[in-house]
């Protein structure tokens, strides 16, 4: 799935300067980013939104104008012009850090003209459940892209090539999602509000050959423009589970190399994950969605939460190949859609969790990395400002020890609910070990095998100072302050 020890980085959040100096920004970082053991960068939508240049990439307009084009108010999108975007992919890849786009299939917004269609209005709430008569809907459906004019593409999208909306012009409110003539909900979605197929704005109809077509088009133009070598699902639950793995499947074919794909499939329930994966026949990974909520639940919990829990329901306990484990997004940040943070005290636990230990795949996420300060109005209707902190300076520690030290078999100490541990042996290319003991509560240590007798460590966080010299045996007494983590390498 990943390189031996990759390190995927979410590279943008929801809160980014508008000013379009971000993909000059990671052009320029790309190399230092390279040298910490970033393998990977999981870039923001690139191509043109409703928002024009204010639009974070998910209200998507046009998926050709990765901002070449006068559409909705501006050429460039939120982070810059086409070009400067091509020439950030190729620096990260001259860097030697794959590049993986994100991908919306689900929906499209900001249609240029109206069309009127017959519709039934469904509850928001429960989509089998009529809430008035099948009658006329004005519709915004119809998308010429003219600021394109035709090129790269001519189709014009119309009523037609979608299942649903959530604005009808003569009514003037959203208070129902409308199904519209001769349409259904897709099979293969996630079940919550009874078929969550519909999310926002015109929902693509999938079943549609026009569509599907289309999307393989421009999959097969994106891949020959950007040279990106992976794609990151957006909103996996909400689209047929198949349509993923047809279209990665033909991607595949058509670039003729392997071609890294995870979905964000956004549940708590693990076992939703797995039916996602069964539809899909192991073709694409997931962000570990139950291992966030663990993350968040415990870190507002303090010492009550027992830590031998930790991975219990989660997906990297279950199908570690393919988990991509994560602490924070882009959705789960303060004052967005899904915000369920995780506690700065906490987040160089969960830090530790996902980069030293052998399962999934990890992701950093670019606030806990550079920090983040903005503003934004709460679910209360009230301004709050937000500061995120950097864990940049334990980060690049932990990325050095993955590096160095995180391989060969591991041993977990997970026996204490508020002190846990474990350790990694090394191997022929890797040796020395690495023990990592954690607390979320007064602190203490373990005596753990790192398989290397009469050794000195010490730990590179520089929370303990005092040096750890293992036994005849290779054991060591290793510990760790309260509320925090300790990682233990060989002293040169």
């Amino acid at each position: 799935m990943s390189e031996p020890n990759g390190v995927m980085m979410q590279y943008f959040h929801w809160y980014l300067p508008s000013d379009g100096t971000f993909w000059n920004e990671l052009a320029e970082k790309s190399k230092e980013l390279a040298e910490v053991g970033v393998t990977s960068l999981w870039l923001p939508p690139a191509y043109k939104g409703v928002g024009g240049e204010y639009e974070v990439g998910y209200g998507v307009y046009d998926l050709y104008d990765l901002g070449e084009f006068e559409q909705h108010g501006s050429v460039r999108t939120k982070y810059g012009t086409k070009d400067e975007y091509l020439n950030a992919i190729k620096a990260a890849q001259a860097a030697g850090i794959r590049v993986y786009a994100d991908i919306v299939f689900n929906h499209r917004m900001g249609a240029d003209q109206q069309e009127e269609i017959e519709a039934t209005p469904l509850s928001p709430d429960n989509r089998s459940e009529a809430i008035g008569e099948y009658k006329p809907v004005k519709a915004w459906t119809h998308f010429t892209f003219a600021g394109r004019g035709g090129k790269y593409s001519e189709m014009e999208w119309h009523w037609w090539h979608f299942d649903a909306i959530d604005y009808d012009e003569y009514e003037k409110h959203r208070q129902a999602v409308y199904l519209l003539k001769g349409k259904e909900f897709d099979d293969n979605v996630d079940l919550e509000k009874g078929n969550f197929d519909y999310l926002m704005g015109c929902d693509i109809d999938m079943n549609h050959p026009e569509v599907r077509e289309e999307l393989k088009r421009w999959g097969e133009w994106y891949l020959d423009t950007t040279g990106v070598d992976g794609f990151r699902f957006d909103a996996a639950k909400h689209v047929k589970a198949p349509f993923f793995q047809e279209w990665l499947e033909h991607m595949r074919q058509y670039a003729q190399r392997n071609l890294f794909a995870v979905g964000e499939y956004w549940s708590y329930e693990v076992e939703a994950l797995h039916y996602f994966i069964e539809a899909t026949q192991g073709t694409v990974a997931l962000f570990d969605a139950p291992l966030h909520f663990n993350f968040h639940v415990a870190s507002q919990s303090g010492d009550s939460y027992d830590m031998r829990q930790i991975f219990d329901n989660t997906l990297v306990q279950q199908q570690p190949a393919l988990a991509v484990t994560m602490v924070e997004n882009h959705d789960s940040q303060p004052l967005q859609a899904l915000e369920s943070p995780v506690e700065p005290w906490f987040k160089p636990l969960a830090y530790a969790l996902i980069l030293l230990r052998c399962e999934g795949y990890p992701c950093l996420f670019y606030p806990d990395y550079y920090g983040a300060h903005y503003r934004d109005n709460g679910n209360d209707g009230n301004e709050h400002e937000v500061w995120l902190d950097c864990h940049r300076w334990l980060i690049d520690k932990f990325l050095y020890a993955r590096r160095e030290y995180a391989y060969g078999d591991q041993y977990n100490y997970f026996d204490h609910s508020n002190l846990v541990g474990w350790t990694r042996l090394g191997n022929e290319a890797h040796p020395g070990g690495m023990a990592v003991v954690m607390s979320n509560g007064d602190g203490g240590s373990k005596w753990m095998e790192v398989g290397q007798p009469d050794r000195t460590y010490i730990d590179i966080t520089e929370h303990v100072q005092e040096p750890v010299t293992t036994n005849a045996e290779g054991w060591g007494e290793f510990g760790c302050n309260g509320g925090s983590v300790s990682v233990w390498v060989p002293q040169s």
